[in-house]
């Protein structure tokens, strides 16, 4: 049994298995257009329906997994604020942040990508490579923006993937949920979780073919576009990696201003759990360097880690409402669309609603299920996301280094907030 055991490899993880089909695709198709370019059109046609299929299948669990997380999300911290002063604080704080990362984002994303370079032919052949809609509907005026938040029919807006006004069913239901009975909303909370569980298990299913769609994907637009697609994802990947690194160097100022700490010390005891999620990828993983951190190095009472960082794990992704902005803003780049402040300040409130119901989700597993409302919520086509999951993986590694240095930084805003300072976190953190 040892022997067998010892000579089992342990097999790819589904991000290295994309990426690894993200880059043989975009060497096929960049060698079948630098050699052969009428067989290069070929092979993309051919290949097309392969990637749309796969697109497809992903999309259509979205509006089921969108409502159920909703619903889900509002009575998990509806519990979690109903165990105390120091939970009610944490969600208040987590909402804060979550709020000042999207409006950052919010700013920042369109600001940057208005820097970029854009080349009009290349963005009309990937959008036709990924078959996009050439152009985008008129957006709404305010006035029937307002009216159309809150749909007249929940079934018709979920039957349209309306995820806008779904999102906001969802909520009403979700709220609803917390004043009825206890029994009873437990029941229905049951069935809620196991209509996710169910669509969670189907993504994972269609991950699991994910290297096929992925390369099918990219190889039609490499073929289509040549070597400037890839230029233009770099854009994408740029943009991301720098509001997920802008984001946890503006976290130091915030623990500096709202949580009492000096900036040196914050910054050493950050490092060991920085380390880690960065090597990992997975907040979970680092939950328990994270609690020794803020128990040994920076002295917060034991009361408030115990309680605080497994909630922020649970609940709390700072870099979600930047993501699914930066998506959102880079689909707008490709069509030339300048965003306006409602629709941003949309896909602000949104995202904060999504980020909090899907925070246990793997990135895979999430990517589609939560940037599809915001996206579209923005009125903007939703094609694009296909390829840009493939390249998620890279920035990944710096957002979650911004989702536990925030949980800490959470942790020590609760904790001067709460009055239960410890008076022993002067210890030098290489004595611990």
């Amino acid at each position: 049994m040892t022997s067998d055991a010892a000579g089992k490899r342990p097999g790819l993880s589904t991000p290295a298995r994309v990426l690894i089909a993200l880059l043989l695709g975009a060497a096929v198709g960049l060698l079948l257009a630098a050699f052969d370019p009428a067989r290069a059109t070929q092979v993309a046609d051919a290949v097309q329906p392969i990637g749309r299929l796969w697109l497809n299948a992903l999309q259509m669990t979205v509006v089921p997994l969108v409502a159920a997380l909703v619903v889900v999300g509002i009575n998990s911290a509806a519990d979690a604020a109903a165990s105390g002063r120091t939970a009610r604080t944490a969600i208040v704080v987590f909402l804060v942040l979550l709020a000042l990362s999207g409006t950052f984002a919010a700013i920042a994303a369109p600001t940057f990508l208005s820097l970029v370079p854009r080349d009009e032919a290349l963005i009309a052949s990937f959008r036709a490579a990924i078959q996009a809609p050439e152009n985008l509907p008129e957006t709404a005026g305010i006035g029937a923006w307002l009216a159309n938040i809150i749909p007249s029919n929940a079934i018709a807006a979920a039957a349209n993937s309306a995820m806008l006004p779904l999102v906001v069913f969802a909520m009403f239901f979700g709220f609803g949920l917390t004043r009825i009975e206890p029994e009873r909303r437990a029941r229905m909370l049951e069935m809620v979780r196991t209509l996710g569980d169910t669509m969670i298990v189907v993504v994972r299913w269609v991950l699991w073919a994910a290297p096929l769609g992925v390369f099918a994907l990219v190889l039609a637009v490499c073929a289509r576009v040549g070597i400037d697609m890839l230029s233009a994802l770099g854009y994408y990947i740029l943009t991301q990696c720098v509001l997920y690194i802008s984001i946890t160097l503006l976290l130091y100022v915030v623990a500096v201003v709202a949580a009492g700490e000096r900036p040196a010390r914050f910054a050493r005891a950050l490092l060991p759990v920085q380390a880690i999620a960065a090597s990992t990828q997975s907040s979970l993983a680092s939950l328990p360097v994270m609690v020794d951190s803020a128990r040994m190095r920076l002295g917060y009472p034991l009361a408030v880690t115990s309680l605080v960082l497994p909630m922020a794990v649970s609940l709390f992704r700072i870099a979600s409402p930047p993501q699914y902005i930066v998506v959102a803003c880079f689909i707008a780049w490709m069509y030339g669309v300048d965003l306006t402040a409602v629709q941003l300040g949309t896909a602000v409130a949104l995202s904060i609603v999504v980020s909090m119901g899907s925070v246990g989700l793997p990135g895979q597993v999430s990517f589609m299920t939560t940037n599809m409302p915001v996206t579209q919520s923005m009125g903007l086509p939703v094609e694009p996301l296909g390829v840009l999951l493939a390249v998620d993986t890279i920035p990944d590694v710096f957002a979650t280094v911004a989702n536990t240095s925030a949980d800490v930084t959470a942790t020590g805003i609760v904790a001067r907030r709460s009055g239960a300072a410890d008076a022993s976190p002067d210890a030098d953190p290489g004595s611990a």
